[in-house]
């Protein structure tokens, strides 16, 4: 007779495996989608480095600071670097499950020569459950982005798994996963309504209790209801608890 622990076991592999395997068939599905739009595509490269500090059992705050470079561009590879973010979150644990979150952004890319600068506030609502040593994330989003003299609400819903690669149970030195799909929907009254689709995955270290790397991808179709615009993003990230 099987155990009920080799049960889970299986069946949390079997889950994994299962998730892997849909976000696998849709990088092929937008890599598809790219190779009719050679013209379109383009590959940047984002750098991030963020502090994360609990100030209470119910409150956390979070400084984040992010660099963003093109990779490849016109049909050539190039590096240039197109701007730099910097943002604060500030989060309210609600209970186990939900957080809300407040954030404010901002943006350079006057000092690149390669557009306009952003202030961007955020309003944050999640929820998350964990099951078998998988953990489940829904995330609704707002934002209201100011360019110069135009602001642009966007709305975002994202949904996340992530899972680590050895037991059910993230250890110090082991490795994890992450995956998440999201739309945003991009309102202005100077613009047309814009939706946009996201699909991300990455492979995490816990290299010390505080410390987390990731690195991965991030397929990005924007406005894809006008002129669809591919792009690529290799994604490397640092996060530090203090």
């Amino acid at each position: 007779m099987v155990n009920l622990k080799n049960q889970d076991l299986f069946h949390h592999l079997h889950t994994n495996m299962r998730y892997i395997k849909t976000l696998l068939f849709l990088v092929l599905l937008f890599a598809g989608l790219i190779s009719k739009a050679q013209n379109d595509f383009i590959t940047l490269g984002e750098s991030v480095f963020g502090v994360n500090h609990d100030i209470s059992d119910t409150y956390s705050i979070n400084f984040t600071a992010r660099s963003r470079y093109f990779l490849y561009r016109d049909a050539t590879i190039q590096y240039k670097q197109q701007q730099v973010d910097i943002f604060h979150f500030s989060t309210l644990k609600l209970n186990f499950n939900h957080t809300l979150s407040f954030g404010v952004f901002y943006r350079n890319r006057d000092v690149f020569e390669s557009g306009k600068n952003e202030i961007r506030f955020t309003q944050q609502f999640n929820y998350k459950i964990q099951k078998l040593g998988i953990r489940y994330g829904h995330r609704f989003r707002t934002e209201q982005r100011i360019i110069d003299t135009r602001t642009i609400f966007r709305q975002r819903y994202r949904f996340a798994i992530d899972f680590p690669l050895n037991g059910q149970k993230l250890d110090i030195g082991e490795a994890y996963f992450v995956g998440a799909l999201e739309s945003l929907l991009s309102l202005s009254k100077t613009s047309t309504p814009a939706i946009d689709q996201r699909v991300t995955f990455q492979i995490g270290w816990q290299l010390t209790e505080d410390l987390k790397l990731q690195t991965g991808l991030e397929y990005r179709l924007e406005a894809y209801n006008i002129k669809a615009n591919h792009s690529l993003f290799v994604l490397t990230s640092a996060i530090l608890k203090i």
